[in-house]
């Protein structure tokens, strides 16, 4: 089947592209706005109403396959592409981008997804597409060549990589925002396997001994035990956006953290826990060797708390390094930033066979297309775990990933159900 032509359309995120240089030096909430200057480049102000590029690929049979361009609520942090303006790169995907992908294909998922990955940057600006356009058009790519086989995009991705897709749902890691508490209730309540996420991203939230994440994490197992259904066994993931770092600071491997890590296991009990970004050490190696050093710190001190890795774990080679350098429980696969869609997949693979779990994640910043193109990455990978997204009101974020998996499998069960033709 034919790529004819590819178009595309400005569109709306799913949240907001916050400044998160600003917020970590103190900048004070307003409502929901924030006072103060911005210090990222790129931005008018340390929060603005996140954008989209919508991508529409048009087949040879006149039917259009769709994806969305979207960048992470904290773009430009952390080693991120800069703030993406869908207006700036609405050129480069209706000319050189187009250019390359008319006339290819559709089936070809795997080369077409690599051609454009190793695309020149052209108008685009820095070594590579930015990652925001390279994730969109790769789920358009993706989904036209699901339309052109007449299969699911998990079929497609499991076809690429020979894997054996789960066969049921992935585990949905739900994400409260800053209504940590009655997010979470709603999600005790609808049995949601991983939660809350709970944003604790300031010494004022974190507690200044970090006093507020123990008293927290203590209120939601009670919670999770008065309101969940039966069974339940939920296990808690709390991101805390490397704020333990500012209250505790390193070497991170002594008794004073590891038995904070301890404490909170207890307040979390009798419900696992793993923790987010405990550290923002300012750059890739500086992070991992933060990370390494508390997770054998954990390990000697016999404290089970899994720690996940999210600042500076940005790319798929960022991925990797994590990985080999056992510095992680779990590495977050921030969907966006790893540029094609298909390099979300290659990185969750490649924590197959090692003692880090891979989860699916990505940004509330994103929309209903390119969460329910990442359903299908998780399924086609059996992945450790999902993120309910796009959106901080959680509900339907966690919707929107759940019933995208529960069409995905079954439409491959009913397959496998059709008699082969004598």
């Amino acid at each position: 089947m034919r790529i004819e032509d590819v178009r595309t359309v400005p569109g709306l995120s799913g949240f907001f592209f916050d400044d998160q240089r600003a917020i970590k030096d103190g900048a004070t909430q307003s409502g929901f706005a924030y006072d103060g200057q911005p210090v990222t480049d790129g931005f008018d102000r340390i929060r603005e109403a996140g954008e989209a590029l919508i991508v529409e690929i048009e087949l040879a049979d006149g039917s259009i396959a769709t994806g969305d361009c979207a960048a992470v609520q904290y773009s430009g942090a952390g080693g991120r592409d800069p703030l993406f303006r869908a207006e700036k790169y609405r050129p480069v995907v209706e000319g050189p981008v187009a250019d390359a992908l008319r006339g290819q294909d559709a089936t070809q998922f795997g080369a077409n997804a690599t051609m454009l990955e190793e695309m020149d940057a052209q108008r685009s600006g820095g070594d590579q597409l930015h990652t925001a356009v390279r994730y969109g058009v790769s789920q358009a790519l993706l989904n036209a060549a699901a339309q052109a086989k007449g299969v699911t995009p998990t079929d497609v991705l499991a076809d690429t990589y020979d894997t054996e897709p789960a066969t049921s749902p992935v585990p949905v890691f739900g994400q409260s925002g800053d209504e940590r508490r009655i997010n979470a209730e709603k999600m005790l309540i609808k049995g949601v396997p991983v939660l809350p996420h709970g944003l604790f991203n300031s010494v004022e939230k974190v507690g200044e001994n970090g006093e507020g994440l123990r008293d927290y994490l203590a209120w939601l197992s009670d919670r999770a035990t008065a309101l969940g259904p039966e069974p339940y066994s939920p296990r808690f993931h709390v991101d805390v956006y490397g704020i333990l770092g500012k209250v505790f600071g390193p070497p991170y491997d002594r008794t004073e953290v590891t038995d904070y890590f301890e404490t909170l296991r207890e307040a979390a009990a009798p419900y696992p826990l793993q923790v987010e970004g405990p550290m923002d050490a300012g750059g890739r190696q500086a992070q991992i060797t933060a990370m390494a050093e508390l997770r054998e710190g954990l390990a000697d001190a016999g404290v089970d708390v899994d720690i996940v890795a999210d600042e500076w774990c940005n790319t798929f080679e960022d991925v990797q390094a994590f990985v080999d350098a056992e510095a992680a429980d779990l590495v977050q696969i921030k969907t966006p930033d790893l540029g094609g869609i298909q390099r979300s997949a290659e990185a969750v693979l490649y924590c197959d066979g090692t003692d880090t779990r891979a989860y699916v994640g990505g940004t509330c910043n994103e929309t209903v297309t390119s969460a329910r193109a990442c359903a299908h990455v998780a399924l086609a990978t059996d992945a450790a775990q999902v993120l309910a997204k796009p959106g901080m009101g959680f509900d339907e974020g966690f919707m929107v990933v759940t019933n995208e998996m529960r069409r995905a499998l079954a439409r491959r069960d009913a397959a496998r159900e059709v008699p082969a033709d004598d």
